[in-house]
Formats: C-alpha cells, structure tokens, sequence
C-alpha cells in the first residue's frame, strides 16, 4: 500500500467514525504497524495546517480524531442556524397524501377534496422537497399538476409510490363517515 493509499484509508477511518480511533484499530484496520501509522498520521497532521485547512487531525492520549479547525467554527454555527429538520402539521400530512394517492393532482382537486384552501401546505410541502410540479393539466388555466418526489419516497421508505399502503373500501367509509361528521360538527358550530 502506498502512502497516498494508507492516507486514504486514515481519513476515511476517520471521517466515518467521527470520534477518536486508537492508533492500534487505525494501524490494524489498515493493515500497517503502528510506528508507520503515526508517522502517516503526524504527516497528515502536518500538512493539513500548512495547507489551511478547514479539518485537522487532533491526538487524544494515543487516539486520533478528525475534527474542524476552531476558526472554522463561525461559518459552522451559520449552517447550524438553518433549519434543517421540519414537522409536517396535520394539514401538510393531509394533503401530502392527497397528493401521494391522487397524482398528478391540481390545488383545485386538493381544496376540493380537503374543502379549504392549500396553498400555504402546498408550498411549504414544495419548500421541503416533498411534492413538485410535474407539468400542466390540459384545461382553462393551464393549472399546475402537482406529484410526489423521490425525497418523498426517501422519507417515507418507499421505492414508488405502488408501494404506499393501500385502503380497503371499510376503511375508505370509515374515512368518508369520519369526514362527514367532522362537516356537520363544523356546521353546527
């Protein structure tokens, strides 16, 4: 194994572990003895500070992690500050799966079905990258169909929308008397 090659194989330990790794697992992992795997290693370290990098390699009592340098950090808490994880309300979850069941579907068709407005879910569904416009129905208006995405399927667990549960009719009147009562509970009100 050449030098390069047992880099390779350092930073990949490394960066996959994410915490410190003792130099015996690094050096038994890639084959090597542990004098030529801490030479490597200190080389590494070396170079990454004289190249200015955004990573080093730190010593730990005889482990070795791979972590980002401190001046680093400001940029690191910029990206932290984004949201990253979102939580689906009710009505997103509702008219994503109006969506996932009734694609392509357009907004009217989603409104109609869930009788409100679903703009506001059916943007913020598009700004999670769960649902997209897959093209334009054939009428008035040229109205958006809208279709699920592959981070669909990636979140739900899912290799094609085929495979999403599919509803036997007494649970689709199940459904169809929940809806009804909650209309009437509405108008009652």
């Amino acid at each position: 194994m050449s030098i390069k090659q047992l880099e390779g194989v350092i930073e990949a330990i490394l960066f996959a572990v994410g915490d410190s790794v003792e130099l015996k697992k690094i050096a038994a992992a890639a084959d090597q003895d542990e004098d030529t795997t801490r030479k490597v290693i200190h080389q590494m370290m070396d170079r990454y500070k004289t190249e200015d990098r955004g990573i080093q390699i730190i010593e730990l009592d005889g482990s070795y992690q791979l972590c980002t340098k401190k001046e680093m950090y400001e940029y690191l808490i910029r990206i932290a500050k984004q949201p990253k994880k979102y939580t689906l309300t009710d009505i997103q979850l509702e008219t994503l799966s109006i969506v996932a069941y009734k694609q392509p579907v357009t907004k009217l068709e989603i409104e109609k079905i869930r009788g409100v407005k679903s703009e506001h879910a059916i943007n913020k569904l598009m700004e999670y990258n769960l649902i997209c416009e897959i093209g334009r129905l054939d009428a008035p208006g040229k109205p958006h169909l809208f279709g699920t995405t592959e981070e669909f399927l990636r979140r739900f667990g899912v290799q094609s929308i085929e495979e999403l549960p599919s509803l036997d009719a007494e649970q689709l009147e199940d459904m169809k008397a929940e809806a009804e009562d909650e209309v009437q509970l509405r108008l009652d009100i």
